[in-house]
């Protein structure tokens, strides 16, 4: 569904299912292999959700019985792109659900002089412009990476609405930052925090994704 007042952000539905998933990814005592199962749980949720709203066409066919089935096909070929290092995270649940899909990769880290997002690689496929782009990161906070990822995606010729952003936890200030520079870019998110605290973080949030899933 779409949130209100946020144009093109969609929630996950706030089942109890979720509401116990993300209990357990953001308790600071969960073990890395339960960080890593649960939120693979959500992450598959979400690109289920993203392939929800893709284009299709009506496609029609035979059955064993003899009988012909309409239903439909999806229109055009999709790829993801993950914002390195903790969006790769999420890229095995967008292949579990899509056979042969192509991934690509852009590595933004902040310069430690201007604090500021900067890109050092880009490793995207060639025929991106033609395709449907699942844009991967776990946090959306201050938007600053994801700005820069999806710049980096327009510049390579893909239309803003065919992009797809694909997230865990998202703020209000990040949804707001984001859509100020993409109106267009469609937010898939599993849930709102009430907001960031001084460091920034997500809060109540879950800490660094990237190191938890990784690293601890």
């Amino acid at each position: 569904m779409s949130t209100e007042p946020f144009k093109n952000v969609y929630l996950l539905p706030q089942t109890n299912q979720l509401l116990g998933l993300y209990t357990i990814i953001r308790d600071k005592n969960t073990t890395r292999p339960d960080f890593i199962f649960y939120s693979d749980r959500i992450i598959r949720l979400l690109v289920e959700e993203g392939l929800n709203h893709l284009p299709v066409t009506p496609k029609t066919v035979a059955t064993h019985t003899g009988e012909d089935f309409t239903g439909v096909s999806f229109v055009g070929r999709i790829c993801g792109v993950s914002i390195v290092r903790a969006g790769e995270s999420m890229e095995q649940g967008l292949r579990d659900c899509c056979r042969s899909v192509r991934i690509g990769k852009i590595l933004i880290q902040r310069d430690e002089e201007t604090a500021l997002p900067k890109l050092f690689y880009e490793k995207l496929p060639e025929d991106i412009s033609d395709r449907y782009v699942f844009l991967l990161d776990p946090m959306l906070a201050t938007g600053g990476s994801a700005i820069m990822a999806t710049d980096v995606l327009i510049k390579r010729g893909v239309k803003p609405e065919r992009i797809y952003f694909l997230n865990l936890i998202c703020s209000k200030e990040g949804i707001d930052r984001y859509h100020a520079a993409h109106p267009d870019v469609k937010i898939v998110t599993g849930v709102l925090d009430k907001g960031l605290n001084e460091q920034k973080y997500l809060v109540p949030g879950l800490g660094d994704f990237g190191d938890r899933y990784y690293c601890i």
